[in-house]
């Protein structure tokens, strides 16, 4: 997972044959490194034919998801280690590096209280269980903390990087994302310097999900942690164009967060790849 990726919500959150031909053709127009799929429900992908389609392409594949309430780890520990095995035999066919995202829980999954230890149990069992799976696949298992609208259970790199000292698996990493860390970090470098031992992904989403450099996340901050951590992992945009009503409810995105696609990717990733170059990242 190296260099800029963009996640593939920008055009479709459903990775039919179709849509993927769409995506991966519009990711090398733009001369992105990778794309990340957005793996809802690996049933529906044709990993065949996906990792074809990378290939041809000259690009990776990295594959993200968040659970469905009837596999939350929190709750159903083996049902949510169930969905994680599918999920992670259909990235490994398509020839993705890692798959990431919310893997402990769902987009959404709010107690109204703090997590429990017994919560914590559960989904330290449900990701211990996983990371070995992944492991005899030959690929990397990831987990993304999320604001604390969207889950009650990991906001912050030190939360990650406590869960991960838990597991104690060493194919497991941390993936920030810079919307969430706007909301829940103390200043974006303390994230990421929580989160350094385990960094290998991060998401550059504006602080309104829209267009990189037309809110009010710290850029410079951000970049600057990363170049002082060394840090060599992938770069992914992630704006929310298309989305489907489950979605928008777990995400809460309400209204339009940019004009179009090309304006956020036309006026974004020149933004974000220059804050790379000049800090040293690319």
């Amino acid at each position: 997972m190296r260099g800029f990726g963009i996640h593939s919500s920008i055009w479709t959150m459903r990775w039919t044959p179709e849509a993927a031909e769409a995506a991966v053709a519009e990711a090398l127009r733009h001369s992105f490194d990778f794309v990340e799929v957005a793996l809802l429900d690996p049933p529906i992908v044709d990993a065949a034919h996906s990792r074809a389609l990378f290939d041809r392409a000259g690009i990776t594949a990295v594959c993200s998801l968040g659970l469905p309430e009837t596999h939350w780890p929190s709750r159903h520990p083996d049902k949510g280690i169930e969905f994680l095995t599918v999920a992670l035999d259909k990235t490994a066919a398509m020839g993705a590096q890692a798959l990431t995202g919310v893997t402990y829980g769902g987009i959404g999954e709010r107690s109204g209280l703090p997590p429990t230890e017994a919560e914590l149990s559960n989904v330290a069992r449900c990701l211990e269980a996983a990371a070995k799976h992944a492991k005899r696949l030959g690929i990397a298992f990831g987990i993304e903390p999320v604001n604390r609208y969207e889950t009650h259970l990991l906001n912050t790199g030190w939360q990650a990087a406590a869960m991960l000292d838990r597991i104690g698996a060493d194919n497991i990493f941390i993936h920030l994302d810079t919307y969430h860390m706007n909301i829940e970090e103390k200043g974006a470098a303390n994230g990421i310097l929580a989160a350094r031992d385990h960094l290998r992904y991060i998401h550059l989403s504006e602080s309104d999900r829209g267009t990189p450099g037309h809110g009010t996340c710290d850029w410079d901050e951000i970049f600057a942690a990363l170049a002082a951590i060394g840090f060599k992992g992938g770069l992914a945009m992630e704006s929310f164009i298309n989305m489907p009503p489950e979605l928008a409810w777990g995400l809460s995105v309400w209204r339009p967060v940019a004009d179009s696609t090309d304006q956020v990717i036309g006026e974004g990733l020149p933004f974000l790849r220059g804050k790379a170059r000049q800090y040293g990242l690319i």
